[in-house]
């Protein structure tokens, strides 16, 4: 298994130095924390102030791209608290890349060759409203709450009562549609804009307003995720707020945000796209492997 993690990563280098991006390597500690009120950092402290381990190399990476860097991109280890499963582990391994001048949509097609290089399997694209439709007979973008909890009861007993959109969105997707997409990588893109985190939102072609993120999944997994950058300081600044607001809401403890992000994005960060993959899932589908702790030569049991 380690001879197949280091042969991994030279075939991705490899992927990069022939497309002329440039390796870095970013912090593992940092002042600022993903305020996504799904994820959870671990913290730390140090002379009296707080730190988080950071769960993507993103905020330092962008702070490069708006200091000249170029395309580049990163193989490392990020960390997220309260994470454990078949396939999850606190600790894993995350390759994110950055391009100028690309939009998601480029994106995607290079994501797809990676893949396609990697698993040997065809890509095809399908657009998150286009899943719905199809196999559920309701469009994401309009449907109602009541419309998506009956959708969701008729075919498994969640037991819930929640009026939001979004967590219905998310369970009927991961419990029902996710599972559909196995035979091939399958890039699924224009999520509801209230999914945007940190991706541009622009209107599709019926006029409706969509985050500019997709996702990549391979025999049910999720493989990657990438956006088309969200590249305005204030938007930003905004959305770190409304995250915390959520937070504070649900009960959970709020994040400090990382404001040399905000100032680099108000520096003039370029317009690009953006994407995260997990290699520890990419080895599993490589290799067979059942379960994350398969392919992590010390995974959380054993450390």
């Amino acid at each position: 298994m380690l001879r197949a993690r280091a042969d991994l990563y030279q075939r991705i280098r490899a992927f990069f130095a022939a497309r002329h991006y440039l390796e870095i390597e970013a912090p593992l500690l940092g002042s600022g924390g993903t305020t996504d009120p799904a994820i959870e950092s671990f913290r730390t402290s140090l002379n009296g102030r707080e730190y988080y381990l950071q769960t993507s190399p993103e905020f330092f990476m962008k702070r490069l791209l708006a200091a000249g860097s170029g395309s580049i991109f990163s193989i490392g280890k990020v960390f997220r608290s309260e994470e454990q499963g078949r396939h999850h582990n606190p600790e894993f391994t995350m390759l994110e890349w950055y391009r100028p001048g690309f939009d998601d949509r480029r994106m995607m097609k290079e994501v797809g060759e990676l893949l396609q290089q990697v698993l040997g399997a065809e890509v095809e694209s399908k657009s998150y409203r286009a899943l719905f439709v199809e196999q559920l007979g309701l469009d994401p973008h309009q449907a109602p709450v009541d419309e998506l909890r009956n959708c969701a009861s008729r075919h498994i007993d969640f037991g819930l009562e929640e009026e939001n959109r979004d967590l219905w969105l998310d369970l009927l997707f991961s419990h029902l549609l996710q599972p559909t997409l196995h035979d091939r990588i399958t890039l699924v893109y224009d999520y509801p804009a209230s999914q945007a985190a940190l991706a541009k939102v622009m209107r599709n072609d019926s006029g409706q307003p969509v985050a500019r993120r997709f996702e990549a999944f391979y025999r049910g997994m999720e493989l990657a995720n990438g956006y088309w950058e969200l590249t305005d300081a204030a938007e930003q600044a905004r959305r770190f707020a409304r995250d915390n607001d959520y937070r504070r809401e649900a009960g959970l403890p709020a994040v400090h945000p990382d404001t040399a992000l905000v100032e680099a994005l108000a520096s003039g960060m370029p317009d690009c796209a953006g994407v995260a993959l997990g290699l520890d899932r990419l080895l599993m589908l490589l290799t067979g492997a059942t379960q994350l702790a398969d392919v992590l030569p010390f995974a959380w049991s054993r450390i």
